[in-house]
């Protein structure tokens, strides 16, 4: 069904500097997090692509942190229904605005924690899964955040970081900005590998050639060079 590969580090050691995380705006996360922001970040081609992945690559029970989390996690319906369920599955948040952590019904806890300045996964039991969509390209310590993350997972438990190109882009790190999107995928396949992770594999789920029509794009804000395409989409996986 997807177009997968499976990711080698062409690298024996870690291959990127300080200055490939800095970001154009260094500001406090906190601040610019401020204000909840109860938006979508990729279209909805996007987010059912995203849903249709998670119906079969997400346990359907147990634990999963949803980090960099926001008021909606994009699980298909069957999963968020089995969230809402007292001893289904648990689903726990990660984010910087308790308002739109509040907002997320699928939620069981919520934890405020900015992870440029506390770079770890907090203390609890052990986790089944863990998901991120469209945020990896703002953390500024990585590998920190994903070897925490990796010690806190049950043994064959996996992490998907869902990757677009939609970003704040004073927010990204410096090198993300940069490179091709290409180089992104292999880049967050970088940061898996350091971090301690196996069985690093590269999944699309929509290349971005489809297009929209013209209500969907002025719906969402497309300018004229861009509203009839579709918003690209990966997971970059891996396994503890």
């Amino acid at each position: 069904m997807y177009n997968i590969r499976q990711y080698l580090s062409l690298h024996t050691t870690w291959p990127y500097r300080p200055a490939d995380f800095e970001r154009y705006d260094p500001s406090s996360d906190s601040q610019f997090y401020v204000h909840p922001r109860l938006v979508t970040h990729i279209d909805d081609h996007a987010i059912a692509a995203l849903q249709t992945y998670y119906s079969t690559a997400l346990p359907k029970q147990g634990r999963i942190l949803d980090f960099c989390s926001s008021w909606i996690s994009h699980f298909p319906p069957e999963l968020a229904d089995r969230a809402t369920e007292e001893d289904g599955l648990e689903v726990i948040g990660l984010g910087m605005n308790q308002h739109e952590l509040d907002c997320n019904p699928i939620l069981r806890q919520r934890i405020i924690r900015d992870l440029n300045v506390e770079p770890s996964i907090p203390e609890g039991p052990p986790l089944d899964a863990a998901t991120c969509v469209v945020s990896i390209d703002y953390l500024t310590r990585p590998r920190d955040v994903l070897t925490s993350l990796r010690e806190r997972m049950k043994p064959g438990g996996q992490v998907h970081l869902a990757v677009s190109n939609r970003c704040f882009p004073t927010k990204a790190i410096r090198r993300w900005l940069e490179i091709s999107e290409q180089s992104r995928l292999d880049m967050v396949g970088d940061y898996l590998y350091f971090a301690g992770w196996k069985k690093v594999e590269i999944v699309e789920l929509s290349d971005g050639t489809a297009e929209l029509t013209l209500a969907e794009a002025r719906a969402i804000g497309r300018n004229e060079s861009e509203r009839y395409r579709v918003d690209p989409l990966w997971v970059v996986r891996a396994e503890a």
